[in-house]
């Protein structure tokens, strides 16, 4: 792998990605912002669900918030009528909250940013998001999406990251995303930070389109594995990937049960096999081993 003090890469080889974020110096953090947004950019709640369980994992702590009244159409996202502990009627206004959490045993600080999609004013919302980003000393955002797609619910939900940085995907050795078409605020606000001179890179999970409700907790896992590789610290989702391996049971007994799904299925399957045997390379595996190793590691007394 390339080295930050030097490239050891053999002539002719084809160097491996470096790591997302740079080193810093002694005593200094890396602050990282992590959004991501309910709605059409989130697929099974894949995204959010992925956020909210690293702000619980990591105690993150709300520094900041954005005024509901100003960006939401409520009677298309509509507030939810809950009971508190006691028993007491509240209603909760949808709304866009910001925490700060700090990663242990690491120089990495987080910026959760977690909300539901706006309806008005995209542009002025992003702007008020980047203010906090400034505020908060962000040195990099990752954004974090789910979308549905024709993938088997049997096999590893494909995870694309993508950047509209040049130099970033250089670095990191990303393809270009080639997608033309609608898109959601997710898409805005990487437009907006790149051009605030941010590093900036969209994580997107495909979600399997005949189970699309939600959890999701397969596709959330896939997206948290990302993110452990790009922010290089290690995560604890043992519990999550039961319930991924459980969730994974579900529909194949469901599948079992129409003949119809169950060809569907199958075919899925034999063109995701077909496309993955190409990326059955030294690299693939070693960075599959290489995690591995690392939680085996956290496993030990």
């Amino acid at each position: 792998m390339n080295s930050f003090d030097g490239d050891t890469t053999e002539p002719g080889a084809t160097p491996e990605p470096e790591q997302f974020l740079l080193p810093v110096a002694e005593g200094e953090r890396i602050t990282v912002m992590l959004a991501a947004f309910e709605g059409w950019n989130d697929a099974g709640e894949a995204a959010s669900d992925s956020l909210r369980y690293l702000n619980r994992l990591w105690g993150g702590k709300k520094v900041a918030s954005i005024d509901a009244d100003e960006y939401y159409d409520f009677q298309f996202t509509r507030p939810t009528v809950r009971r508190t502990a006691t028993g007491e009627r509240k209603i909760k206004w949808p709304s866009t909250r910001i925490y700060k959490a700090s990663v242990p045993d690491s120089k990495v600080d987080v910026i959760f940013v977690q909300g539901t999609e706006p309806s008005y004013k995209w542009r002025a919302y992003t702007a008020e998001l980047l203010v906090h980003a400034e505020a908060l000393k962000v040195d990099y955002v990752i954004l974090v999406g789910a979308l549905l797609a024709d993938v088997p619910h049997s096999r590893p939900i494909p995870v694309s990251t993508s950047s509209d940085d040049a130099p970033l995907r250089e670095r990191l050795n990303l393809e270009a995303s080639q997608y033309e078409g609608p898109v959601g605020i997710v898409g805005v606000l990487a437009e907006v930070a790149l051009l605030a001179g941010i590093p900036t890179v969209s994580l997107w999970a495909a979600v399997p389109h005949y189970v699309a409700q939600a959890p999701s907790p397969k596709a959330q896992l896939a997206l948290l594995n990302r993110v452990e590789e790009l922010l290089q610290v290690p995560l604890d989702t043992h519990e999550l990937a039961e319930e991924s391996a459980a969730w994974e049971r579900g529909v194949d007994e469901l599948a079992t049960e129409d003949p119809e799904i169950a060809a569907y299925v199958r075919q899925l399957e034999e063109a995701k096999d077909t496309a993955d045997l190409p990326e059955a390379t030294g690299e693939s595996i070693a960075r599959e081993f290489e995690r591995y190793l690392k939680r085996r590691g956290r496993d030990k007394p």
